[in-house]
C-alpha cells in the first residue's frame, strides 16, 4: 500500500491531465440515446491511451440493433430503436498471471447533454479545478470512475507490479438511454470472476439498486368551449382520476414491501400534458410516470401488470372512460440488482477498502438503476458498485468530483486488482 501511495503521489499531475483530456471531449447522448450519441471521439481517445499502456487486446465493438433486440427477447432488457451511427464499445484486456482471478471494470463513456451551459460557472467541457473539486460534464457520471479504473492499471504498471489476474476495462456507450452498451457487452459473452461497476457511490459500497418501468398513459376526452362545459369531457379530469388510483396503489406498496438497503417502491408522475387553452375543455391529456420497484420481492412483469390493472380498472368504472380506454405504453424498463452480502468478492473488496482507507466500507443500496444489474442478472458475475462521485452531481449544472476521492478510488481499484487476483480460485473467465 505504501508503495502504491508513493507512486500515485509522483504521478498525480500526469493522471489528472489524462482525466481532464477525457472530460474535454464532448460525448453526450442525443435524446437519451434515441437520436444517437457523440461517444466516438472519446472512445478513440481511450483506444489510443490503452494502446500506449500496452493492453494485450483491444476490441472495438460497433453497436448492433439485432443484439439489443435479442437481449430484449431473451432477458427482457433492451432499448431498441436507438440511432447507433458511429457508436461502439471498447473492451481492453491486460493479461495477468495464469490462474489468478479476473476482474472486469464497467463504465460508460456517454454523458448527459449540458444544454443549460449558460448556467455553468465554467464551460462544461473545459475541466476546471476549484477548491479541490474538478468541474465538468461527466466528472461524476461517470468518466471519473472510467478513468480511475484505467489509471488503477497504470498505477500498478508504474509501480512495477505484475498483474495477478486478467483485468478487463469496458467503456460502453448508450448507457443514459437505458444501458444498451453493457447489454451488448454481456451478450457478446464478456465475463470475469468479479465485476466492478464504476458509477459514483458517495464512497459507499452499493450492493443493490431499484428496478424501473416507464409508462406513458394517454387519455381522450371531448373538447368544447368552457362556457358549455357540461357538453364536454375533460381528459385532464380523467387523467387525475387515474393518477389518484395509482397513488393509492403506491401507498399499498409502501405498507407491503421493505428492503434493508433500498427505499420502498414508488411511483412518480413526472410529466403531464393536456388541453389547449383555459377557455377550452381539454380533449386530450397524457402523463408519464416512472415506477421504481424492489428486486427479489417484485418483478418487472408484476409491476407492469399491477399498474396496467389499476389504470384499466379505474377506467372501466368510469362511464366515459369505459368506452374510451386510456392508451398505455411501456417505453423503458430495467431490472433491479442485488448482490449477496457474504459473497467472497464483496469480502475481498471490503478488505481492499480497509487497507486503503483504514475504515470499514459503508454498505448501501441505490435508488437509481445502472448497468450493475446486467453483469449480475445476465452475465451471472459477482458484481458490486463503487466509484468516485455522487448521485446529487449526476446530470446537473456545475457537475464535479472531489479530486482526493478520485485519487483514493484509483488506489482502492489497484489494491482490489492485487487482492482479488491473488485470491484462491477454482477457475477463471476471460474475454
Amino acid at each position: 500500500m505504501k508503495k502504491l501511495r508513493e507512486i500515485l503521489e509522483q504521478h498525480r499531475e500526469e493522471y489528472l491531465q489524462l482525466f481532464k483530456e477525457l472530460i474535454a471531449i464532448d460525448t453526450h447522448d442525443l435524446g437519451h440515446g434515441i437520436d444517437g450519441g457523440l461517444e466516438k471521439e472519446g472512445q478513440e481517445y481511450l483506444i489510443e491511451l490503452l494502446s500506449r499502456m500496452g493492453a494485450d487486446e483491444i476490441v472495438k465493438d460497433p453497436m448492433d440493433e439485432a443484439v439489443i433486440r435479442e437481449c430484449m427477447r431473451l432477458h427482457q432488457e433492451g432499448n431498441p430503436g436507438h440511432d447507433q451511427t458511429d457508436r461502439f464499445n471498447v473492451y481492453a484486456t491486460f493479461r495477468g498471471k495464469q490462474g489468478g482471478k479476473s476482474l472486469l471494470f464497467n463504465s460508460h463513456i456517454d454523458v448527459m447533454p449540458a444544454d443549460e451551459a449558460d448556467g455553468w460557472t465554467s464551460p462544461p467541457y473545459c475541466p476546471a479545478l476549484r477548491d479541490g473539486k474538478l468541474y465538468g460534464r461527466g466528472t461524476a457520471d461517470m468518466k471519473g470512475g472510467l478513468m480511475a479504473s484505467v489509471l488503477a492499471v497504470k498505477l500498478l504498471q508504474d509501480a512495477g507490479y505484475e498483474l495477478p489476474g486478467d483485468v478487463i476495462i469496458t467503456s460502453v456507450c448508450d448507457e443514459e438511454g437505458g444501458g444498451n452498451g453493457s447489454m451488448q457487452a454481456v451478450m457478446r459473452g464478456l465475463k470475469a470472476d468479479g465485476v466492478v461497476n464504476c458509477e459514483g457511490t458517495s464512497d459507499e459500497l452499493t450492493l443493490a439498486h431499484m428496478g424501473w418501468v416507464f409508462f406513458k398513459v394517454s387519455f381522450t376526452g371531448r373538447a368544447c368551449h368552457s362556457g358549455q362545459k357540461k357538453s364536454g369531457v375533460s381528459a385532464i379530469d380523467k387523467a387525475i382520476k387515474v393518477i389518484n388510483a395509482l397513488n393509492e396503489m403506491e401507498h399499498a406498496w409502501l405498507l407491503e414491501y421493505k428492503h434493508p438497503l433500498l427505499p420502498a417502491p414508488n411511483l412518480n408522475i413526472g410529466v403531464i400534458q393536456g388541453g389547449s387553452a383555459g377557455s377550452t375543455v381539454p380533449g386530450d391529456c397524457m402523463f408519464q410516470t416512472c415506477v421504481h420497484f424492489i428486486p427479489g420481492q417484485m418483478t418487472m412483469q408484476q409491476v407492469i401488470d399491477e399498474v396496467t390493472d389499476t389504470i384499466l380498472r379505474t377506467a372501466k368504472a368510469d362511464v366515459w372512460m369505459r368506452d374510451h380506454l386510456p392508451q398505455i405504453e411501456v417505453y423503458q424498463t430495467g431490472n433491479g440488482f442485488e448482490m449477496d452480502r457474504e459473497d467472497p468478492f464483496v469480502h475481498c473488496f471490503e478488505g481492499s477498502y480497509r487497507t486503503i482507507c483504514g475504515r470499514e466500507a459503508k454498505i448501501a443500496g441505490a435508488p437509481s438503476g445502472c448497468d450493475s444489474r446486467l453483469w449480475r442478472n445476465i452475465a451471472g458475475c459477482p458484481t458490486l458498485q463503487y466509484g468516485p462521485g455522487n448521485l446529487a452531481q449526476c446530470h446537473g449544472v456545475d457537475e464535479w468530483v472531489d479530486l482526493e476521492e478520485w485519487y483514493r478510488c484509483i488506489l482502492i481499484y489497484a489494491q482490489l486488482i492485487l487482492d482479488w487476483g491473488h485470491a484462491q480460485t477454482r477457475g477463471r473467465f476471460s474475454v
